[in-house]
């Protein structure tokens, strides 16, 4: 009996401030990691998560692939006489298209890991706070290039030939990848904002049809009437769709090109602030 309850006191002996003050400190504390290395290691998740749920992959394969279809074959014969010639002009603006569409599921998976919770622990950790928002657009601009891809190599199989090479290509691409990252601060602060992820859909797309469908995507605003005309020649949408239309065309138009970077500057400098502003808060 005496045996143990020597054996109790000595396990349940108080632990002195001293002692676990020293236990916890015995090793230099890691250093916090800097912003690029937490936002890689987010963009790194958002692409394991395309590992785990390869659907996730849908839209940015079969999409396009049915968009270039569609619309080459449904309007080449009568806007430009046949297929082949349409696809000149269609494929640099469906491709922008496309691509500017599947951003908005960029809001869709912040809201739905806001409903799971896991945005409580992200918050608590001692990272640079938007590093998880640039995260999910790193990991998604890699989406981006997979649908780049996957549209011209349909559209070079249709006939496109983009007379500015690969080089221009490749300036295009760059481009309609950078404005898209700037595009979907707009998505993650509806994510941030509204509670469902099928109100973060609804609202996207009331926002998103317009401006791609109001532009020079799929013909020249000459043929619109005049206050039409007002409005998609001063549409991001169309500044970005000439300015990757020119690059692969051989044209290296900057003005286009630098409008285009005018508005993705504009875009993470508004909605940036919010996104991180309704974090921080959420």
């Amino acid at each position: 009996m005496s045996t143990a309850t020597t054996t109790e006191s000595a396990e349940l002996a108080p632990v002195s401030a001293e002692s676990l003050a020293a236990l916890l400190i015995s090793k230099e504390r890691p250093p916090r990691p800097s912003a690029w290395s937490t936002s890689m290691t987010f963009g790194w998740r958002a692409i394991l998560k395309i590992k785990h749920v390869p659907e996730q992959l849908f839209d940015v394969t079969a999409f396009p692939i049915m968009m270039v279809l569609m619309y080459t074959y449904l309007f080449g014969g009568a806007l430009a006489g046949s297929p082949k010639e349409y696809i000149q002009f269609l494929l640099p603006g469906i491709l922008v298209m496309s691509v500017v569409m599947i951003t908005m599921y960029t809001g869709v998976s912040v809201n739905t890991d806001i409903e799971k919770g896991v945005f409580d622990r992200f918050r608590s950790l001692p990272i640079w706070r938007p590093s998880t928002m640039v995260g999910y657009l790193l990991g998604d601009a890699l989406r981006y290039t997979i649908a780049s891809a996957v549209m011209l190599t349909v559209g070079i199989i249709l006939g496109y030939r983009p007379d500015g090479g690969i080089g221009g290509v490749l300036a295009g691409i760059a481009l309609l990848v950078l404005f898209s990252f700037a595009f979907s601060w707009i998505w993650t602060m509806f994510g941030l904002m509204l509670r469902t992820e099928k109100s973060v859909m609804g609202v996207s797309m009331m926002v998103i049809f317009p401006l791609t469908f109001l532009s020079n995507v799929f013909v020249d605003p000459k043929t619109m009437p005049g206050w039409l005309q007002a409005f998609v020649n001063n549409s991001p949408i169309t500044h970005l769709a000439s300015a990757v239309r020119g690059l692969m065309g051989g044209d290296w138009p900057t003005a286009e090109v630098a409008w285009s970077l005018g508005w993705a500057g504009l875009f993470v400098l508004v909605f940036g602030p919010i996104t991180m502003r309704l974090y921080n808060r959420k």
